[in-house]
C-alpha cells in the first residue's frame, strides 16, 4: 500500500512542478513582452495622462436593467517609482444622478493617501472643516487604491519575476470563448490576481480579482488590457476596461505616457498638516466594489466605516419619531423600524449586511421577541438595498415594487461565499411581495402601507410608506425631507405629492432615507408653481 501510494504522489508533484515552471515562463515571457528586465529595472518615474467614462450598474433605473452613465474625467498621474508614490489629478464631469464638476489631486504613498480638493458628495468632517478643503485617506480607500495601482502598473510582470514564491501556476481559463494561461500573483497575504495572458503577445491580457458586490455576491472584476504602445522602451496598456461580472464599468484611454521624466519635486509631497494621523491601509477584508463604485457616482463618505463618518459620528443610533416607530440615523442612509403587535417592520437596508445586523440587533433590543417580518425596499440602488441578504437570513418577507421580484429572486439566488458580514446560506426561497399599487401590512391594530411611486424619475418600482396611525411616511431618494426646498417641485417631489393625493392620505410629517425628519406640508404648498 505505501508503494502504492508513493506511485501516486509522485506523477502529482511532476505536475505541480511542471505547472510551476510554466508559470515562470508565462511571468518571464511578459517581462521580456513589456520591454526586457533590464529596461523595466531602470524606470524610476512613470507619467500617463488620459480619460475615463465610467458606469455604475446598480444605479440603473429599470431594477436589472440598462447602467447609468456616470461621467467622464480627465487624469494625470505621476508615479515615482523609487519611493513608491502615485500623485493623480482629476478633473471629473459626472452626469449622474445631475451635473456636477469635481476637481481634486490624490497622493498615494505606501503608508498614507490624501485628497487635496472636493473629491464628492459625500465629504467628511475632516474635508468640510479644511481650508482648503482636503482630508487624508481612510485606511479602505488607500488598501483600494494600493491594490488598483498595483494591478495598472506597467511594471507588474517585473514585481511577479522577483517574486517567483508568491506566484502559483493554475490551470488555463476560458472568458468570452478565449482561452488564456494564467498564474496567480499573491502579492500581500489577503490579496490575489489572477494574471492571464495573451498566446500571441505574451503580454497581460486580463487582471481579475475576485470580490464581494452588496447586490450581486461574488462578482469577478477584471482589468483588461489593450493597445499597447511603447514610451521610452516600455510597453504600456494605452486602452483599459474595467469589467464586473463581464460588465465594462468604466473605460479608461490612455492619451499620453513618459517613462522617467521630471516631475516637480513637490508633486506627491503629502501637507505636514496631513500627515499625522493619516489612516495606514486596510489590511483585512475590505469591501473593494463599494470603496470603488461610490468614489465613481461621486458619493463616497471617506470613512473607515462605510455608515459613518467616524470623525464626525458616534455611529448608528434609534431616533424615536413616535411611540413604536423608530428612525435608524447616525449614518449617510437611514432606515424606518415600525414596531406591530408579534413583529416589526423595517423601511430600506442600506450599505451593508453589517449595517443591517446593526439595525436588526438595535430592533430586537428594543422590541425583544420581535423579529423582523417584512423588509419593504423603496428601490434596487445598491446603497439602499445592499444589506438586504442579512433580513432574508433572518426569515423577513420582501416588500418591492411592481416588476422588481425576478430581480430580487436573481440576487438572493447569487452565491455570497466572500461576504465579510454574513455567512454564506441559501436565501433563494426568501418570499416577495410586488406592490402594484398599495399594499397593507397589518397586525389587526396597526397598519403599514407600501404605495407605488410613478414617473418619479429615479428608479422604477418606487415605494413609499406610510404609518396611518402616526400619520408619518418614509422616502428615499426623490425627497430628502429636512433639506432645503426648491421653488417649485422637482420631478421626484412632484411624484411624491402625487402619489400622495392618489392614495387620499393626510400625512403629518416625512422621515427620510436621507436627512431628517419634516413637515409634510410646505412640500405640498409647491404643487403647482
Amino acid at each position: 500500500m505505501r508503494r502504492a501510494a508513493r506511485l501516486l504522489v509522485i506523477p502529482l508533484v511532476v505536475a505541480c512542478a511542471t505547472m510551476q515552471s510554466q508559470s515562470q515562463d508565462l511571468v518571464r515571457r511578459a517581462v521580456n513582452a513589456a520591454g526586457g528586465a533590464d529596461t523595466l529595472a531602470g524606470v524610476m518615474a512613470i507619467y500617463e495622462k488620459g480619460t475615463v467614462r465610467h458606469w455604475e450598474p446598480e444605479q440603473s433605473h429599470a431594477p436589472g436593467g440598462e447602467m447609468r452613465l456616470v461621467g467622464d474625467s480627465i487624469f494625470e498621474a505621476t508615479t515615482d517609482v523609487r519611493s513608491g508614490t502615485t500623485g493623480i489629478d482629476w478633473s471629473r464631469r459626472l452626469v449622474y444622478p445631475g451635473p456636477r464638476p469635481f476637481t481634486y489631486t490624490e497622493i498615494v504613498t505606501p503608508e498614507r493617501g490624501y485628497v487635496g480638493g472636493i473629491d464628492g458628495s459625500s465629504r467628511t468632517k475632516q474635508s468640510l472643516d479644511a481650508k482648503p478643503p482636503a482630508h487624508t485617506m481612510s485606511s479602505l480607500r488607500l488598501a483600494t487604491a494600493h491594490r488598483e495601482l498595483r494591478r495598472s502598473s506597467p511594471l507588474l510582470a517585473l514585481e511577479m519575476s522577483k517574486h517567483p514564491d508568491r506566484v502559483t501556476g493554475v490551470a488555463d481559463v476560458t472568458v468570452g470563448g478565449t482561452a488564456y494561461p494564467e498564474v496567480e500573483y499573491h502579492p500581500t497575504t489577503n490579496q490575489t490576481f489572477t494574471v492571464m495572458f495573451d498566446r500571441a503577445t505574451g503580454l497581460p491580457a486580463r487582471i481579475r480579482t475576485l470580490d464581494y458586490d452588496n447586490i450581486w455576491g461574488d462578482v469577478t472584476f477584471d482589468l483588461v488590457l489593450g493597445d499597447w504602445k511603447t514610451f521610452d522602451g516600455v510597453k504600456v496598456a494605452t486602452r483599459r476596461t474595467y469589467e464586473l461580472n463581464g460588465r465594462t464599468i468604466a473605460d479608461v484611454k490612455i492619451t499620453d505616457a513618459k517613462i522617467n521624466g521630471a516631475f516637480a519635486s513637490d508633486r506627491l509631497a503629502i501637507p505636514e498638516a496631513s500627515r499625522s494621523g493619516a489612516a495606514k491601509p486596510a489590511t483585512g477584508l475590505v469591501p473593494y466594489q463599494w470603496v470603488l463604485r461610490r468614489q465613481i457616482v461621486g458619493f463616497y463618505l471617506d470613512s473607515d466605516v462605510p455608515s459613518f463618518d467616524t470623525r464626525a459620528s458616534t455611529g448608528l443610533r434609534l431616533a424615536q419619531i413616535a411611540p413604536g416607530i423608530q428612525h435608524v440615523v447616525g449614518g449617510t442612509h437611514h432606515s424606518l423600524v415600525v414596531e406591530m403587535k408579534d413583529h416589526v417592520v423595517v423601511f430600506d437596508a442600506p450599505v451593508s449586511d453589517w449595517h443591517s445586523t446593526w439595525v436588526i440587533a438595535a430592533s430586537q433590543n428594543k422590541y425583544p421577541r420581535k423579529k423582523v417580518k417584512y423588509l419593504v425596499l423603496t428601490h434596487h440602488h445598491m446603497d439602499h438595498a445592499g444589506g438586504l441578504r442579512a433580513y432574508a437570513a433572518e426569515g423577513a418577507t420582501l416588500v418591492v415594487g411592481k416588476g422588481a421580484a425576478p430581480y430580487y429572486q436573481r440576487v438572493l439566488a447569487a452565491p455570497f461565499t466572500r461576504n465579510p458580514d454574513l455567512p454564506a446560506r441559501d436565501l433563494s426561497r426568501t418570499p416577495i411581495i410586488e406592490v402594484a399599487d398599495k399594499h397593507v401590512l397589518s397586525d389587526g391594530t396597526r397598519e403599514v402601507h407600501a404605495y407605488l411611486v410613478e414617473n418619479n424619475g429615479h428608479s422604477d418600482a418606487m415605494l413609499l410608506g406610510y404609518v396611518p396611525a402616526a400619520q408619518l411616511g418614509f422616502v428615499t431618494d426623490i425627497w430628502t425631507p429636512g433639506a432645503p426646498l426648491p421653488e417649485k417641485l422637482n420631478p421626484g417631489q412632484a411624484a411624491v405629492v402625487a402619489t400622495i393625493k392618489k392614495a387620499g392620505i393626510t400625512p403629518q410629517k416625512f422621515a427620510g432615507g436621507h436627512g431628517g425628519v419634516a413637515d409634510y406640508a410646505p412640500l405640498a404648498a409647491l404643487e403647482g408653481k
